[in-house]
């Protein structure tokens, strides 16, 4: 095992994703998978899937707006792991 995966192997969340955040992380997992490389291309993939925004948010997906959600929920899980440790 590589050391990058050994730390991984410790990774862990404070709160569970909830479900359109799970919904966008399966969509940007089969995006990327099929060769998507930069954010404009996966925004528009996102759109042409019908992937619901995390946030709530209505209107199209963008490279601003894709970075805006990541962004966020990043935030989210950054302050639920600093207020819950691992495994919450």
């Amino acid at each position: 095992m590589s050391d990058i995966h050994s730390r991984l192997r410790h990774q862990s969340l404070g709160r569970p994703l909830s479900a359109e955040e799970r919904g966008l992380a399966d969509a940007l997992e089969a995006i990327f998978h099929s060769g998507a490389a930069d954010f404009e291309e996966v925004a528009r993939a996102l759109e042409r899937e019908g992937v619901k925004r995390p946030s709530g948010a209505t209107g199209a997906w963008t490279a601003a707006v894709l970075e805006e959600e990541l962004a966020r929920i990043n935030a989210s899980l950054d302050q639920a792991y600093a207020e819950n440790g691992i495994g919450a």
